[in-house]
């Protein structure tokens, strides 16, 4: 009878959420056909407009996969569990198609919700924005507030305006990992850890309750030379030297002390900004420049949104004669098997470059490689599908992006050149294994494992522990791939394994650092990258084209039919207010994060050898 009661309970709550569902989506469903038969005005841009460049999520090499379905219920509530992503060649398409628009005399920098991106995206940005600036049209920022990704985009317009209850806030990188020796000690999980590497410190967030001297050591110098460039960008885009950052708190606060803690005129005083305005004041300011819209109450203006599905068409056509130069991303950790859009599976990475090198009109590759590394045997995997390519005469250039470390190292290795930007981050070089046993934690439950193998060499389990012969082999094994890893830089990069393994140990550097030791080539961003493999395959005329994983026609379908900056305006009518969800864990989504983070890259420790060359302090908080 009991079991009854709650089997029909589950049917009655399993009926609901999915009635409720239904009834969401069909609400989607009508309001966005009302949207598109609706009598809304087609997206125009009228004679002497602005260019609102408001940008909204992180800035990313290559978007997520997410269900097109649950990426317009994200959109809608603001609150879905990935945060946004923002293309980086959107940005840059949208800014150099305004350049050459003459509608488009101004462009405001509107960077409230951009949440950040890494160094070598904002330097490729603040470069379209020079050059749209050379174009003689303006760039203005105003915000209620500048972290250091928007202020670094901010510093290269010709007035930089901030709210008078307003601040900007520039403290400098850091790298605090979250460590849980302690954690996994109180909840008794044995800890195999194998590692080779005297800075080979990924796994340390495990076998540590802090950060290691020889980890500090490594961090700081890297960490300290993406520093100095970022602060030699704003000194030489703003009028002041490198002396007007404040790194100690004795200079902050006796600089805040004499605004009285008005941190504004401390933005103000401190050059940081040109002026103190209101949004009211900005919107008269922008009529007076460009004059009034249709409807006659604000000043004429399209939204980067907007703008972009004007200029960007739906559908990529190729032109099936022209020679091609394919571009591949590889973002994201290297895992084994094949994976969607966001992470780096081994054989869907290889099956893209394979594709490229089956396709007769494609006569270089460019690899743009953004991942801090993972699974070995993947990251072989990928190197392998590069080699046929160079097999069969098409020449192949590594471009880095943010981070090329490790496992990202390892892959753009046998290219024919490595290209990367003097922010990027790479190295690495080193190699570890882990494997966590639960024995002791079942022990403590009261629960045991037993029982009986053909051979000694299958009782080890995670219910069982690992018999000290086998730790000892796993060691052995991992020491191996080191040797590997450091052989196949040499070879690669002309180099004896003792000149590599000076600078390999597992140490992180920047690209400017790694071009003094020899393991790239040039520094240049994405675009010098590309003419590098054109001239590598003596190209004077070609067609650039990115080789991706494909959606389905039903995927493609909906995200076209939602994803359009009409029906988003459209369903915005419909969608909950996620400001109280917004409240709740603002507060410990630092925390959250980091947490989640962790345990999201267990779920990545999938190689068949349980080796791994991957970068975990290769990530920094801007």
């Amino acid at each position: 009878m009991i079991g009854k009661f709650f089997k029909a309970l589950w049917h009655g709550l399993n009926f609901s959420r999915r009635l409720v569902l239904n009834i969401i989506f069909f609400i989607i469903i009508v309001a966005a056909i009302i949207a598109i038969f609706s009598d809304k005005e087609e997206i125009t841009v009228s004679e002497n407009s602005v260019l609102r460049l408001n940008l909204n999520g992180y800035l990313v090499e290559e978007l997520t996969y997410i269900d097109p379905l649950d990426a317009a219920f994200q959109d809608l509530s603001e609150s879905g569990d990935e945060p946004h992503e923002i293309l980086l060649d959107d940005v840059l398409e949208v800014i150099n198609r305004a350049k050459k628009d003459d509608r488009i005399q101004v462009l405001w920098l509107d960077l409230e919700n951009l949440y950040g991106g890494h160094l070598d995206k904002l330097e490729v940005i603040t470069q379209a924005l020079d050059e749209f600036k050379n174009a003689d049209k303006k760039v203005i920022a105003h915000g209620s507030y500048y972290s250091q990704a928007q202020y670094y985009l901010a510093a290269h317009a010709d007035t930089i305006s901030l709210h008078p209850y307003g601040s900007v806030k520039i403290r400098g990188f850091s790298s605090y990992p979250l460590y849980f020796k302690d954690a996994l000690d109180k909840l008794k999980v044995t800890q195999h850890i194998f590692r080779v590497g005297t800075y080979k410190s990924a796994i340390e967030p495990l076998i540590r309750n802090d950060m290691s001297d020889a980890a500090k050591e490594a961090n700081r110098l890297w960490l300290g030379e993406l520093w100095q460039q970022y602060k030699q960008e704003i000194a030489d885009a703003r009028p002041f030297g490198l002396d007007n950052f404040d790194e100690t708190l004795d200079d902050y606060e006796m600089k805040i002390q004499a605004v009285k803690g008005d941190f504004a005129q401390y933005a103000l005083h401190n050059g940081w900004v040109d002026e103190l305005k209101t949004d009211q004041q900005l919107q008269s300011e922008l009529i007076e420049l460009v004059g009034l819209d249709k409807r006659g109450k604000t000043f004429n203006q399209i939204s980067f949104d907007e703008y972009l599905e004007m200029i960007k068409p739906p559908v990529q056509f190729e032109n099936p004669i022209t020679e091609k130069v394919a571009v591949i991303v590889a973002r994201g950790a290297i895992v084994d098997g094949k994976q969607k859009a966001g992470k780096i599976g081994g054989d869907s990475t290889a099956a893209l470059l394979k594709r490229a090198r089956l396709n007769d009109k494609v006569k270089a590759v460019v690899l743009r490689i953004d991942s801090g590394g993972g699974s070995m045997f993947a990251s072989e995997t990928i190197r392998n599908e590069i080699l046929a390519i160079k097999a069969a005469g098409k020449p192949v250039v590594a471009s880095m992006g943010s981070v090329a470390a490790s496992g990202g190292y390892w892959i753009a290795a046998s290219t024919n050149e490595i290209w990367a930007a003097p922010s990027t981050i790479t190295g690495s070089i080193g190699v570890f294994g882990a494997i966590l046993t639960f024995e002791n934690s079942l022990k403590e439950l009261g629960i045991h494992s037993d029982g009986v193998a053909t051979t000694e060499l299958n009782g080890m389990s995670i219910a069982r522990g690992i018999d000290k012969q086998l730790v000892d082999i796993y060691q052995l094994s991992v020491e191996n791939s080191y040797d590997k890893f450091i052989s196949l830089v040499a070879q690669e990069r002309n180099m004896t394994k003792e000149a590599v393994d000076k600078v390999a140990q597992g140490r992180v550097w920047t690209a400017t650092q790694a071009k003094e030791f020899g393991l790239i080539d040039n520094l240049g961003y994405k675009k010098d990258a590309i003419e590098a493999a054109a001239k590598l395959a003596n190209l004077d005329f070609y067609e650039v084209i990115t080789i991706e994983q494909e959606l389905s026609e039903k995927e493609q379908l909906i995200r076209e039919f939602l994803g359009s900056a009409t029906v988003k305006s459209a369903l915005a009518g419909v969608a909950p207010d996620a400001s109280v969800a917004k409240l709740a864990s603002g507060y410990l989504s630092p925390i959250t994060s980091q947490v989640e983070q962790n345990l999201d890259l267990l779920n990545q420790f999938n190689d068949p050898n349980g080796t791994y060359v991957r970068c975990l302090v290769c990530e920094v908080s801007f």
